[in-house]
């Protein structure tokens, strides 16, 4: 009896070994399927030349971002998804404006232009400009310590540089972004007339990186001008300052905020096979600031996402989750529609057990980060060996995206693209972050990794004990 179980098991551990080899040689010619798919035949590079140069910069509540959405309907129309529809959403509209200008006056008639721009939802300077002596601070912390008397009726010029020696770029970023996302507001409150606030960017240029701020609950007799220099007029000014203290900044900005106005998170489907009614989404956001043509940030994870349904299709692959691209309008400044999506699911009761997102640049793909249990993440760990041969290595716990981020909930898992972000604040945010700065071969890679990364999550489902979520 013994010998026969002992055989039992060993017959079953053979099956199950010839199984799993099975399993991942189909896996392995599904993956290549796609990557050809998309190196040979992608659609995502055709897609963001688009978007960038036919349309630009895509600011919420502009004329741009509703040309955008258009675009982006009719694009997934052609592709004969199941459904394709537009989610309202209201969103905000700040305008720029005239060209903003800028100098740095060190003596009577003696100046230099410096390269700077309106931080998104600022306020306007005077109509003549505003001009002040200026203060150097590191950071919001050394503000209490200096006080009401040296601050105010100057403008504080807030230089911590994005921390050159963190790997991980986007940890340098979240370490200084308080400066740019709260300065205004806490400048204010001790008698500051504007902020000029260094760019979050590792590189030396003149390109000045625009971004959204906030001024919290400050009344709006109280709200001052906010704007960013480049990285090496934060340079040329703070050394001026230790040679000539009084000098004055002068800055010029027309920016204005209109009243909310009516836009779309764009949304294709293809429906589940087997679990019509469990949803898994991957996405970008449509939207982006006006200074460039917003390809990295996030014309690249708009395409990708869009081009992941299409490789699904173009190789023959037929989901068992219904899969759902979403195009969220409004990331950049105020995440609106995110939070709407999110809403609608809750309000539909609509099961989400998936969501990718790409907002990370169009650059070469690392591989993902996940926001999820244990038991998932093990799942996930196992497919690696399949994505070795693309060189994609990095699986790590941690975020997802800002989007998908309010679909939040037990046993969902959350994903991000993590391309190799060495080169990306380079252009976030900023004039340059243009057509020209994304290799089409590094953005279709990402495509590719992308409808892989889903493939895997549909076919063999989440792991999780809850029954909202199980497969």
């Amino acid at each position: 009896m013994k010998k026969h179980t002992y055989l039992l098991s060993i017959l079953l551990l053979i099956t199950s070994v010839l199984f799993a080899q099975k399993v991942n040689k189909e896996d392995s010619i599904q993956l290549k399927k796609i990557y050809t798919a998309s190196l040979l035949d992608g659609k995502s590079y055709d897609w963001l030349d688009h978007l960038s140069n036919k349309i630009g910069g895509r600011l919420s509540g502009s004329v741009n971002a509703e040309k955008a959405v258009k675009y982006t309907q009719a694009e997934l129309e052609k592709l004969g998804l199941d459904k394709v529809w537009l989610q309202p959403v209201m969103v905000p509209k700040w305008v720029r404006g005239l060209k903003e200008y800028s100098f740095m006056e060190t003596g009577p008639g003696i100046t230099s232009i410096m390269d700077i721009c309106a931080l998104g939802g600022s306020v306007a300077t005077p109509n003549a400009g505003l001009k002040a002596e200026v203060i150097e601070v590191k950071g919001l912390e050394e503000l209490a310590t200096l006080g009401r008397e040296k601050i105010e009726g100057k403008i504080v010029f807030y230089n911590r540089p994005m921390q050159a020696d963190l790997i991980q770029t986007f940890e340098a970023y979240g370490g200084c972004v308080d400066q740019r996302y709260s300065g205004a507001a806490e400048a204010a409150k001790y008698g500051a007339v504007g902020i000029v606030v260094r760019s979050m960017n590792l590189r030396q240029d003149d390109f000045p990186h625009t971004g959204a701020m906030s001024y919290g609950d400050l009344p709006e007799n109280q709200r001052i001008p906010a704007c960013a220099i480049s990285t090496n007029g934060a340079d040329k000014l703070s050394n001026t300052l230790r040679l000539i203290p009084d000098l004055k900044f002068y800055f010029k900005q027309n920016c204005k905020v209109f009243p909310d106005v009516e836009s779309y998170n764009v949304i294709g489907e293809i429906t589940g096979s087997k679990y019509p009614n469990k949803f898994m989404i991957v996405g970008g956001h449509l939207d982006s600031w006006d200074l460039g043509d917003g390809s990295h940030d996030d014309g690249a994870g708009v395409v990708q996402s869009m081009d992941v349904l299409r490789l699904l299709k173009e190789t023959g692959y037929k989901p068992e989750h219904s899969i759902r691209v979403v195009l969220f309008m409004n990331e950049e400044n105020g995440l609106r529609g995110g939070r709407e999506y999110a809403t609608q699911a809750n309000l539909k009761k609509e099961n989400h057990v998936f969501a990718l997102e790409s907002d990370s640049g169009g650059f070469t793909p690392r591989g993902f980060s996940f926001d999820c249990d244990d038991a998932n993440f093990a799942q996930v760990q196992s497919w690696e060996a399949l994505f070795k041969p693309y060189l994609i290595h990095y699986f790590e716990k941690g975020g997802s995206g800002a989007d998908i981020g309010p679909l939040k909930k037990e046993g969902m898992v959350l994903a991000g693209l993590r391309p190799d972000s060495q080169r990306y604040f380079d252009y976030h945010h900023a004039e340059n972050d243009t057509f020209e700065a994304v290799n089409k071969r590094e953005l279709e890679l990402g495509a590719a990794t992308m409808t892989s990364l889903i493939y895997l999550m549909d076919k063999y489902g989440i792991k999780n004990s809850t029954a909202q979520v199980k497969n």
